[in-house]
């Protein structure tokens, strides 16, 4: 008897397995088939074309629409029937206590900073030795350079939002203003990329403050609204001033940044010429890329510096609690200032590397999508970690450029389907299963700045009992 009570006591302490309704995932799967139909009918079924005759004529797309709605439906049944029962086992199941890092997760955290740094530092020289001179360009200027604006850009906003806890929609405005400013002065004074670099950050700062001082006493929601609303003024004004800004029109013929007064063209006193070299767009393209890595790393130099000042601590507090942060005698007027001053200058920074880079600009760049994209980079990385703001950025422009070539698709859904229509409807759809499978970003750890004692990891049933 003390045998099967035991054995009893034993397989009622043991975890339970999840129990799989296969009628249910069936009705669910039917749902979410008939959900998406609804969505996809008038976007991927139906598709207008003009003939010879500048007619609008309606063609369907049945096939398409119809493998659509099937592979949105088998990834539902293979969820609920394999993937969410999966999830419910290996949350309750039960982990032991670490008492600090493994030995392979701390070699790798210690390490992962420099063999990025190095990676991104010899990027051109595996591209050129890999794709040769030929598609080197593209490599370097539409990814590298590209992914590496979009890391400063985070970098920035998580300043305001992943250590101040601010919500903030409306950082591209920082970004026109910084690229404004540098090709305002930059045709109308004439003056060098390297003096205008720092001034279009300041003005941009500058700009960050007069946005916190009505924000003061916003939180959340509201504080969301306030800047979403800030950064489409700052658009229209850019749009409706049209004898400084040219309106739609935007600015060209923007002066490009030099390398010690020698421009990267095809004359006698240009870069290539004075060194003995063949002319290449590529050697503005390399330029390009070491002065945007420069000033990423600059940036994650002075945030990750910040973070560890008492500015950067009351970002934190401000954070967790800006009540409590109050009580504590902390101004939470000067700390959100600061915090809107900082991101917005390297948005600055950000938005004159770009101006100088594109040596065009309109109002037409600086939309709300930018905003959201930095966002999502911010939020995806997870929020407060540097690490993961540039992990973000690599998988999601990086991402979206790889996913133009996708002609391969072609074969599967037919000769018609074109794959940049479809590639953020598939990047969509990759990050609502990332937020699903790492709620909290892909760095996911936030620790403090400061320690009192020694980090330990602690058991995951004892942050659940409430003891962590």
């Amino acid at each position: 008897m003390a045998r099967g009570r035991s054995a009893k006591a034993m397989a009622a302490e043991a975890p339970a397995k999840p129990r799989v309704a296969v009628a249910h995932a069936l009705k669910d799967t039917g749902v979410v088939a008939l959900i998406a139909a609804g969505l996809f009918l008038p976007l991927v079924a139906f598709r207008t074309e003009q003939n010879i005759r500048n007619e609008l004529t309606l063609e369907t797309r049945w096939p398409l629409f119809f493998a659509i709605v099937a592979i949105v439906a088998a990834g539902r049944l293979a969820h609920t029937l394999v993937l969410a029962p999966w999830l419910e086992a290996r949350r309750r199941r039960p982990r032991p206590a670490a008492e600090g890092l493994s030995r392979w997760g701390a070699a790798a955290a210690r390490w992962l900073g420099p063999m990025a740094i190095g990676f991104a530092a010899s990027y051109p020289a595996l591209v050129l030795a890999l794709g040769g001179s030929g598609g080197a360009v593209k490599w370097i200027d539409n990814f590298g350079i590209q992914i590496l604006i979009y890391v400063m850009l985070g970098l920035g906003l998580n300043i305001v939002v992943g250590l101040a806890g601010l919500l903030d929609l409306g950082y591209v405005a920082f970004y026109a203003v910084g690229a404004y400013s540098y090709a305002l002065l930059a045709k109308t004074l004439g003056l060098s990329f390297w003096i205008l670099l720092p001034l279009a950050g300041i003005l941009a700062a500058f700009w960050g403050v007069l946005l916190g001082f009505p924000v003061l006493r916003l939180r959340g929601d509201y504080l969301a609204i306030v800047t979403l609303a800030f950064g489409e003024i700052i658009r229209l004004i850019l749009i409706n001033w049209v004898p400084v800004t040219n309106g739609y029109a935007g600015i060209s013929g923007i002066p490009r940044p030099t390398f010690f007064g020698l421009p990267f063209n095809a004359s006698d006193a240009g870069f290539a010429a004075t060194f003995g070299l063949e002319f290449s767009p590529l050697h503005r393209a390399i330029f390009l890329y070491y002065v945007i890595l420069g000033l990423a790393l600059l940036t994650a130099f002075v945030t990750a510096r910040l973070r560890h000042l008492p500015v950067g601590r009351a970002w934190e507090a401000l954070r967790e609690d800006e009540i409590a942060c109050r009580a504590l005698g902390i101004n939470t007027t000067n700390t959100k200032l600061t915090a809107f001053a900082m991101g917005a200058m390297f948005g600055g920074f950000g938005g004159a590397f770009f101006a100088a880079r594109q040596g065009f600009i309109s109002p037409e760049s600086f939309t709300f999508t930018e905003s959201a994209m930095i966002l999502a980079i911010v939020v995806l990385g997870g929020m407060g970690s540097q690490i993961g703001v540039a992990v973000a950025a690599v998988a999601m422009i990086g991402g979206t450029e790889i996913m133009r070539e996708l002609d391969f698709l072609k074969r599967i859904f037919g000769a018609g389907f074109d794959p940049t229509q479809y590639r953020m409807l598939l990047f969509g759809f990759a990050m609502v299963l990332l937020m699903i499978w790492k709620p909290r970003g892909l760095i996911a750890t936030r620790a403090p700045s400061a320690f009192l004692k020694p980090r330990r990891n602690i058991s995951g049933a004892l942050a659940r009992e409430g003891r962590g």
